[in-house]
């Protein structure tokens, strides 16, 4: 691997071997080595979207698929286009799977591992720090798909043994990167979700011990509860420590969203997003430990005045990050074209092929991100207005009722059925089809989203020059 110059946490500060400051500015590889539904099309979570592939594909059409995925989605040619824009980070969120199946608890998976070294090393070729990021964990640390959860409860902080295979796991992952500097640090639990606020904190003061033990010089980011929006859980930052508030603004994620403007009875402009900002680092600028970005970004809906509204949004986000020295994340790289720099082409094989069950999706709404109940209101607003009179003060950890509703009908009760529905999209397939299906997802088979990307390179551009 190239070598890169080693980081550390300087006070408020990243800093390399000389002393000079380092901010990480670059992109979340969502979609990986942890699968998202809205960004590869898929209906409810990756384990039933792999069910289902390999029922409609066989084993020998998904393994060919889901090899040529992970080698194609992102490769040299991927690092390379991030470094002409100006990145100099990769976040890599990947999923326990690829390295612990969950009938042998405890057995890693070499292939997992091999996966991992495949990105640090495309990365570190061209100049890109890689942040490991646990994306899902056995149990859940969350509420939502992302995490691969087919519930609605995070059994994660309920069970001591999910956790002893987290930090057995992150014992592996330090063990084999203690000596890599173009891994710039550990990100163990993306958006943990701890409804009792009692286990997070003891939980990270034993992970955090633990890494240390094996690895002493990576700089740990760490993710706050509720979604990295709560940090009540840290009375002293740790040592070495980077924290990471997740920023996505409301008008950047709703489809009636406007900016600057109104959105959903909110006056969002410039002032109300530093002062979220403000807000949600609180805890960072107090203890005048680093600030982290980790996950932010809108998502793109094709109505040229809304997405000409989020790339406004998105500016002044990276402009108010610029002003208070803030690391950051982008969210997402590649898609199939709702959030990502980059998206599959709508003439892909792949997207040709999902086509009938994408409208489907949009149609019911069961896309957790970037998904709208719009047209199963007559679904949703009998079961609201039943809550609402039966159970009025239910309001459910993390976002209240009406969310709550919304994932058990739409990203689960519909979704189930609809992963079904979406494998049924590649019966017929051979094994040569099926790997290139996942071709499309190739760097020279993909289309850069032009105007995001100039928006990036401006900031990166201006940052670059502090």
């Amino acid at each position: 691997m190239t070598t890169l110059p080693w980081l550390r946490v300087e006070g408020s500060r990243l800093a390399d071997e000389r002393g000079r400051t380092v901010r990480l500015r670059g992109v979340g590889l969502g979609g990986w080595m942890n699968m998202e539904n809205f960004i590869t099309g898929y209906a409810g979570t990756e384990s039933q979207h792999r069910a289902a592939l390999r029922a409609a594909l066989g084993p020998d059409g998904y393994a060919r698929f889901f090899d040529r995925f992970l080698d194609d989605f992102f490769a040299d040619a991927d690092a390379a286009f991030l470094a002409r824009l100006g990145a100099n980070a990769v976040r890599i969120p990947f999923g326990y799977r690829h390295f612990e199946d969950d009938d042998r608890p405890f057995e890693l998976k070499e292939s997992g591992f091999r996966r991992l070294d495949q990105a640090v090393r495309a990365c570190a070729r061209h100049g890109l720090y890689a942040i490991l990021d646990l994306h899902a964990a056995p149990g859940y640390q969350n509420q939502n798909w992302h995490s691969d959860n087919p519930t609605h409860q995070a059994f994660f902080w309920q069970h001591r043994h999910f956790q002893d295979r987290v930090v057995h796991l992150w014992e592996a992952l330090a063990d084999r990167y203690r000596d890599e500097p173009a891994v710039a640090g550990y990100n163990p639990l993306n958006e943990p979700a701890d409804p009792s606020g009692e286990v997070i904190g003891p939980f990270y003061s034993r992970l955090e011990a633990a890494i240390r033990a094996v690895d002493p010089r990576h700089v740990l980011f760490l993710d706050g509860n509720r979604y990295s929006t709560d940090f009540s859980m840290f009375a002293e930052p740790f040592p070495g420590a980077v924290y990471t508030a997740h920023d996505y603004a409301l008008p950047g994620i709703a489809r009636d969203g406007a900016y600057p403007g109104t959105t959903r009875g909110e006056w969002f402009d410039r002032d109300v997003l530093e002062q979220t900002f403000l807000r949600r680092t609180e805890f960072m600028r107090r203890t005048g430990t680093p600030i982290w970005i980790g996950e932010f970004g809108p998502i793109y809906t094709g109505d040229r005045d809304r997405d000409d509204a989020c790339l406004r949004l998105l500016a002044d986000q990276l402009a108010i990050y610029d002003e208070h020295g803030a690391s950051w994340s982008l969210w997402t790289y590649k898609d199939v074209g709702l959030q990502g720099l980059v998206h599959a082409r709508a003439d892909s094989p792949y997207l040709r092929r999902i086509a009938p069950e994408l409208e489907r999706k949009n149609r019911l709404g069961t896309d957790s991100w970037g998904g709208t109940d719009r047209h199963i209101r007559a679904v949703m607003e009998p079961i609201e207005k039943l809550f609402d009179r039966e159970f009025p003060d239910f309001a459910p950890y993390p976002w209240g009722r009406r969310a709550w509703l919304g994932l058990l009908v739409r990203n689960i009760l519909l979704a189930e059925p609809m992963a079904e529905r979406f494998a049924g999209c590649f019966d017929g397939a051979s094994p040569d089809e099926a790997a290139e299906l996942a071709a499309s997802f190739a760097f020279d088979a993909c289309v850069v989203r032009d105007e995001l990307a100039a928006v990036l390179r401006t900031s990166l551009g201006q940052a670059s020059s502090l």
